[in-house]
């Protein structure tokens, strides 16, 4: 039986185009082995956002050509689209491959075997307008599925290089995401998370149709429990989708808004498509439709040109709007983009200290939003065995709002809704007791 081997770095995204390519190898009698071991293929889903996440690709390329030197090595995903001749030129790659034509790799690969001559399969992204149809029936872990709805971005912010890597947005079909929604809850699965390069910006490209259309024919699924979706822009939280996030029993009380900077006048630096006032406005508006939301974050600190009081004003900005979570960057220059460029570049040290500051109101913020529900019943859904202590018959598994709660149970409770009060609350994680498993009427009917 042929071996291959993976390693994804970057993105969910990413991640969703692995097990996507994993699923089409499977179907060939390939088996899966770890990357650190020995495999007749290899496969480096690369990533680009930073120059840093270029060097780690360059490194897991090297890796998986020391580990085997005759197998295939194939690369693919962000790095591969936006520098191939670089990726052609490491001795050893036989096959790159970009952001889009992934489906052929498995021809490409058998293609090389006998024909033992490299192959550069890079198109330009930014001709490309159709979605490419990666299928992913199941997923491994069991519990929550990933599906991928949308792929590009039309936004240009001067410090992102994914316009130029990923193209311009596409959407999925309507139908074609909704046959693979049916599909993953004939599979068991009863939580589905919409992921895309810019989720938010699904149907810029259909007619009549975009995200909120979609969220509404989902509802409509019977089996499917739960539906979040991975990330969305202030800027496409509409009157409608508001609606929707309030009337339906399905959508999880969890946004994750980026925000990117918490002062105006670096936000236009960005070229961000919002003020702050325009997010606070969105951020109120969501907590009133959907009480005990989480709203989780992306900040860039130390954008160029970001003062100490700048930083202060967004620093405040960020306390009030009191976020469950925020994910804290320093600022990374990315060759090729305006930002990179531009002039009154922050110091690392600056950036570090200012970075540290964040991260502590987060992790402030956090607690406060999880200290809300001691005492309340949440619903979880137990993913895996609590890691801290596999032995010991505790679950671990994700509620509705986001928060990540250990509980005694069963492995049989894996993979289903469970009703569990809330005992104890903590930065990263909350203890509880399990109280009962959800039968819905819709589960029941499946």
């Amino acid at each position: 039986m042929p071996t291959i081997a993976f390693h994804t770095l970057g993105c969910k995204v990413n991640f969703y185009d692995t097990e996507a390519i994993w699923n089409m190898f499977k179907a060939k009698g390939y088996e899966q082995v770890d990357f650190e071991g020995n495999a007749d293929v290899y496969v480096i889903n690369t990533c680009t956002v930073t120059n840093t996440g270029d060097k780690k690709s360059r490194q897991m390329i090297r890796r998986a050509i020391r580990k085997n030197p005759d197998a295939v090595i194939a690369v693919t995903g962000c790095y591969a689209q936006t520098a191939p001749a670089e990726v052609m030129n490491i001795p050893g790659v036989d096959l790159v491959v970009g952001t889009q034509d992934r489906d052929k790799i498995l021809t490409y690969v058998e293609q090389f075997q006998q024909e033992r001559k490299p192959i550069n399969a890079v198109r330009n992204i930014m001709k490309t307008r159709e979605f490419e149809e990666l299928d992913v029936p199941e997923f491994e872990d069991r519990t929550r599925a990933f599906l991928k709805i949308q792929d590009g971005c039309n936004n240009f912010c001067t410090f992102c290089i994914i316009p130029w890597t990923r193209g311009l947005s596409r959407s999925r079909t309507p139908e074609s995401v909704l046959e693979q929604a049916r599909k993953l809850v004939a599979n068991g699965f009863k939580e589905i998370v919409l992921t895309g390069i810019h989720t938010g910006g699904y149907g810029d490209d259909l007619e009549n149709y975009d995200l909120t259309n979609l969220l509404i024919d989902l509802d409509k699924i019977e089996g499917l429990e739960r539906i979040r979706i991975s990330s969305i822009e202030a800027s496409q939280i509409d009157d409608r989708m508001i609606e929707v996030l309030n009337s339906s029993s399905k959508m999880c009380r969890h946004l994750h808004i980026p925000l990117q900077a918490g002062h105006d006048g670096v936000l236009k630096r960005m070229r961000r498509k919002y003020t702050t006032a325009e997010y606070a406005e969105k951020i109120r508006r969501i907590h009133e439709a959907m009480p005990g939301v989480a709203i989780t974050t992306d900040v860039i600190v130390g954008f160029p040109g970001e003062t100490e009081e700048m930083f202060q004003e967004g620093y405040r900005f960020m306390e009030q709007l009191k976020f469950a979570e925020m994910h804290v960057f320093p600022y990374s220059k990315r060759s090729g983009t305006p930002a990179a460029r531009m002039e009154d570049q922050i110091d690392e040290e600056e950036k570090n200290r200012r970075v540290h500051q964040l991260i502590d109101l987060s992790e402030r913020m956090q607690l406060e939003y999880a200290k809300q529900f001691v005492g309340e019943v949440v619903e979880v859904i137990p993913e895996r065995p609590y890691k801290g202590a596999p032995d010991s018959g505790l679950l671990m598994g994700t509620s509705d709002n986001y928060l990540n709660v250990i509980f005694e149970g069963t492995e049989e409770m894996l993979g289903q809704i469970c009703r569990v009060k809330i005992t104890e609350a903590d930065v990263n994680e909350c203890r509880g007791t399990f109280v009962r498993i959800v039968e819905s009427e819709k589960s029941a009917a499946v």
